[in-house]
């Protein structure tokens, strides 16, 4: 039985997601790549940027979501935290 995930729970269920850290190499097809298969795995990923990538930390952010058609749900300094739904 499958449900929707309130952004409350997902918040609560991020403490255990997978964190992918993004440094000043930036954003590139391998990271696309990686997210894809992490929110497959487990429909919650953590962003992590470098604080040198804070100044366009919202461009890729807004790449990222695009490229892997998840749902931006919260974003606290230099974290992000993206939820695609399994369909499965």
């Amino acid at each position: 039985m499958s449900k929707i995930q309130t952004k409350k729970e997902i918040m609560r269920n991020s403490l255990n997601a997978m964190v992918i850290n993004i440094g000043k190499s930036g954003v590139n097809d391998n990271v696309i790549e990686e997210i894809k298969r992490q929110l497959k795995n487990g429909e919650i990923v953590k962003l992590r940027f470098s604080r040198s990538m804070s100044s366009n930390k919202d461009e890729f952010i807004e790449e990222i979501v695009n490229k892997t058609r998840s749902q931006l749900i919260d974003v606290r300094g230099n974290v992000a935290i993206l939820y695609k739904r399994n369909r499965e």
